[in-house]
């Protein structure tokens, strides 16, 4: 399975400054311990999934 994952600086208009969140664009949503083991890997307070 790939999928993408960016990282976002939010509250900030500078880079590698502000809070950094992942943030993956989805196709589908995908199973619940499937998006929890992303955000574990990822080691980001914060994540966000969208379709």
């Amino acid at each position: 399975m790939t999928i993408n994952i960016y990282q976002a600086d939010a509250f900030t208009d500078k880079v590698f400054a502000g809070n950094p969140a992942a943030v993956c664009p989805l196709d589908a949503w995908l199973p619940d311990d499937v998006l929890q083991n992303i955000a574990l890997e990822n080691n980001l307070a914060e994540s966000a999934r969208f379709l």
